[in-house]
């Protein structure tokens, strides 16, 4: 996967050319507005047409659950801003996670912004693909549920920034203005509704592909063993020859290793509890990477993990065989061996690796328990079509992310958002006042972008 980061620049170089090309022989279909330049054509339209005239009896109805999604959309996305404000105002948030709390998605952002802990590689490839399927079928269906409700569409086409591509449905905005609120919210929440359930339709097929190309090949561990003591307990007893940054402590007469960073950090904060690792034989030899083998018999899986363990005795030299995987990618970077002596914990044989499930809730955590239905976060998996299996993967990974992204954000309410007018639509239909519908309209609009603004502003001094 490493080697394919010169092909998708050669690809996004010739993506740059193309563009530059297609816009400058086809001027008299181009419209400039801002930093985008918008291609119009009729094509589209006669699709909208056809679609929406053969499939209109199942799409009337329909429109009540695509009301309906709007909203749940709508809460979720506000409820996800107020608590990531929350904790980026009342926590130290800010100083642990690099990145900013609103960063842009564009290509290769994991890498920029050091997240590729937490997601996979987002090449140009990745990027230009979704983001297609993400803007036609976005678009496509606010112009379908025009049609459906006699609002004329005046064209369709793709709007360039760069070599990024969109899309866009053009209405007769004086038809919109005049029409009924409730044939509006349809339209407003359309893309949306669309873009959510390509999300869960290409959830399904990323599962059938995963189950059908991988297989488990290893286990992945979060962290070696470790034990929460308290600051004045400790007693410090010198520099440690393990790792790098470490200090080797003692704490009621047992050894421990603590970060010798975090150490001082608690010691000038006047904390009362740190987490430190235990001695044990993984931290010793500084085990990394998944587990694939122990003795040659091979490692799978948890249960075939614990089995092997629990075949040996407190006190046995075993040779563990690990492979080192690529950082937020699921491909072997190299493969390591150790020799180490097995501990003893409650009389049984003690590696000292332990997993951490993502606790999380809301929909952060709903995502990460989600996609672990599929691959399982600590097991390490072998694609039997190499590495392009695994760009078919993430790439499939990348499709569901950014429509159920771009089906939450647009829902925001935003003034420049499909959200914003809906919101205003709705508080216009619940006071029976237009005004009140504006002022609301407004005064969310520029409270959330106050709310970003105070969010990056922390983000940037914490910087420093």
């Amino acid at each position: 996967m490493a080697g394919f980061v010169f092909y998708d620049l050669v690809f996004l170089i010739l993506s740059i050319l193309f563009v530059i090309v297609f816009l400058s022989t086809r001027k008299k279909n181009l419209q400039r507005q801002g930093i985008l330049y918008l291609y119009k054509t009729q094509l589209g339209v006669r699709f909208i047409d056809a679609f929406a005239k053969k499939f209109g009896k199942v799409l009337k109805p329909l429109q009540y659950i695509v009301i309906a999604s709007g909203y749940f959309l709508m809460v979720a996305i506000v409820w996800l801003i107020a608590k990531t404000a929350y904790l980026y105002l009342t926590t130290s948030i800010s100083s642990i996670i690099k990145a900013p709390p609103i960063a842009p998605l564009i290509p290769y952002f994991p890498k920029i912004f050091g997240l590729e802990a937490f997601f996979p590689p987002l090449f140009f490839t990745y990027f230009i693909i979704a983001l297609g399927i993400v803007a036609v079928s976005h678009e496509f269906s606010h112009g379908i549920f025009m049609r459906l409700n006699k609002i004329r569409t005046l064209s369709t086409g793709f709007a360039f920034l760069g070599p990024i591509l969109g899309a866009f449905v053009e209405q007769d905005e004086k038809q919109m203005n005049k029409s009924k609120k409730f044939p509006q919210l349809a339209i407003l929440a359309a893309g949306t509704f669309a873009n959510l359930i390509l999300a869960l339709l290409f959830l399904g097929v990323l599962a059938l592909f995963f189950t059908s190309v991988f297989s488990p090949a290893g286990v992945k561990f979060s962290t070696y063993a470790i034990t929460n003591v308290d600051v004045p307990d400790i007693s410090i007893v010198g520099n440690s020859s393990i790792g790098e940054g470490f200090v080797e402590v003692s704490v009621n007469g047992e050894k421990y290793f603590a970060n010798s960073a975090a150490l001082q950090n608690s010691i000038d904060k006047e904390v009362l509890t740190i987490f430190v690792y235990d001695d044990s034989p993984a931290f010793g030899v500084q085990l990394e990477g998944a587990i694939t083998e122990i003795n040659g018999m091979k490692v799978r899986g948890g249960e075939e993990l614990s089995s092997v363990l629990g075949s040996f005795n407190p006190g046995d030299e075993i040779n563990v065989r690990t492979a080192v995987l690529d950082p937020g990618q699921g491909t072997v970077a190299e493969t390591k061996e150790y020799t180490l002596e097995l501990g003893e914990r409650e009389g049984n044989a003690f590696l000292g690796i332990v997993f951490i499930q993502n606790s999380g809730g809301g929909f952060s955590g709903l995502i990460y328990k989600t996609f672990s239905e599929i691959k399982d976060p600590f097991i390490h998996y072998e694609s039997c079509w190499g590495d392009f299996g695994w760009f078919v993967y993430y790439l499939l990974w990348w499709i569901v992310v950014i429509n159920f992204l771009v089906a939450l954000f647009n829902m925001l309410p935003l003034g420049i958002l499909d959200g914003g007018r809906f919101f205003y639509l709705t508080v216009w239909g619940i006071t029976r006042r237009e005004s009140i519908g504006k002022k609301a309209y407004k005064f969310v609009t520029w409270f959330i972008l106050a709310l970003f603004l105070v969010m990056m502003v922390k983000w940037a001094f914490a910087l420093f």
